[in-house]
């Protein structure tokens, strides 16, 4: 069968068994314009436009992607009663994972089922009484819940601000900035959900997942944000208020803060590198930060570079402008 003979209706990645139903060769299977992720499976190689893509990305960006797409992969051979877990469905979740060494696929089914092994995938079977399974809306991908989900990444990050972040990812109750009455949609779990899988029986890093929990809240909006928080509360200074909202005298809404201190008027303000580069958001700050000064804020402008590679400096400035309003 000629290679641009390859039935579209088989998508970009499909079961060998589908394929061969559906007339295609095994000597067609081999060629060279597709990809043997697993046992049984077969995809298309991208587009030289997807490459392109993907190497613009950020490295954060392109782990996800990666993983993903292994994990759609690998669910054309998926057998009953297998979902995807631990570090696999905190990405198909959209959360903030940090770079891993290893971005197998983490494949797990309820005892007492056997997972069917497979190369290139890290099997796992867990007990039901630690584990909720659901469909996820978007991926339409068999994977283990929110809180499951949470719990299970002790064993796997082994780092408290990252289990903090993630936590409060899942619990984020996302909103417009000006008020919480206008909610964007519900959050993906809950907190008591969250401590519900963490004391539902024996798990891998449950101390860690202990410490985290007390500390997961529902105003943080990314990885940085809560990192800067973890950071400032471990020094010794006040937890922040997260995601604040400020109005001048007349009541016009001027800006939400990342952390903030309403009673002396200190915030603390994490800026992305997108703040710099992207223009729209760029000229927004600059008038943001002057209302904000001319009600007599002062702002700490955080950035990647002081939360993760040199905290002490940024530090310095929050308790400083702290000290200064006290």
């Amino acid at each position: 069968m000629p290679r641009h003979d390859l039935p579209e209706d088989l998508g970009d990645m499909f079961p060998v068994h589908l394929a061969r139903a559906k007339g295609v060769s095994q000597k067609r299977l081999r060629g060279s314009d597709l990809e043997k992720p697993f046992h049984g499976v077969r995809s298309r190689l991208p587009t030289s436009g997807d490459v392109d893509d993907l190497e613009a990305a950020s490295p954060h960006e392109q782990q996800r992607r990666r993983i993903i797409r292994a994990a759609r992969q690998y669910a054309q051979r998926m057998g009953p009663g297998e979902f995807f877990t631990h570090s696999t469905a905190a990405v198909i979740w959209g959360a903030p994972v940090p770079l891993l060494s290893d971005e197998r696929p983490h494949v797990a089914v309820l005892a007492p089922q056997r997972l069917v092994r497979s190369a290139g995938v890290r099997a796992h079977e867990t007990q039901p009484h630690l584990t909720r399974v659901a469909i996820h809306p978007d991926h339409r991908l068999p994977v283990a819940s929110p809180a499951t989900t949470w719990a299970s990444l002790a064993a796997e990050l082994r780092t408290l601000y990252d289990l903090v972040a993630i936590g409060d990812y899942f619990v984020r109750i996302p909103r417009m900035p000006g008020g919480f009455d206008k909610l964007m949609k519900p959050p993906l779990t809950t907190l008591v959900a969250l401590e519900a899988a963490l004391i539902a029986g024996r798990r891998i890093g449950k101390p860690l997942l202990r410490e985290a929990l007390p500390r997961v809240r529902t105003g943080s909006s990314s990885r940085p944000e809560t990192w800067m928080r973890c950071l400032v509360v471990d020094a010794g200074m006040p937890e922040p208020i997260l995601d604040h909202d400020v109005y001048d005298a007349d009541g016009t809404f001027v800006g939400c803060l990342d952390g903030a201190y309403p009673d002396v008027k200190v915030a603390l303000e994490y800026e992305g590198d997108h703040h710099r580069t992207d223009p729209t958001t760029w000229n927004r700050d600059i008038r943001k930060h002057d209302a904000l000064a001319a009600l007599g804020w002062r702002v700490v402008r955080v950035t990647r570079a002081d939360v993760f590679a040199d905290p002490a400096a940024f530090l310095l400035r929050a308790s400083t402008a702290l000290r200064a309003r006290r």
